[in-house]
């Protein structure tokens, strides 16, 4: 019973608080998360940054030299692609990332 529950889609938001190219920050359970609509696709991360805890959803997306999406947190200029958590420079997985869907007219997370 417990994986299940561990598996399940837990709703975060309506669809239409989420603008193409756009990031909103939602709280569930004790994540924070940023979750991005871009590139006709849904991305979730977590919310704080790996360097100084930032606020992940309030960075700029953008393309990398090789086409990924990406944001930079606002706060010190830290670049994360959006499919994968990878930190840009470094290139370790340094954002979690989380199952994100849409459904319904809502939003909906895998923690």
């Amino acid at each position: 019973m417990e994986s299940e529950s561990q598996n399940a889609w837990i709703d975060v938001a309506g669809a239409d608080q989420l603008a193409a190219g756009g990031a909103i920050e939602v709280v569930v359970g004790e994540h924070i998360l940023a979750i991005f609509r871009a590139d006709d696709s849904l991305y979730a991360l977590d919310g704080l940054c790996a360097h100084q805890g930032g606020p992940i959803a309030k960075g700029e997306l953008s393309k990398t030299d090789v086409g990924k999406t990406c944001v930079t947190c606002p706060w010190h200029g830290w670049q994360y692609e959006l499919a994968s958590g990878i930190q840009t420079i470094n290139r370790q997985p340094l954002q979690r990332t989380f199952p994100v869907r849409e459904k319904d007219g809502r939003l909906q997370v895998q923690i």
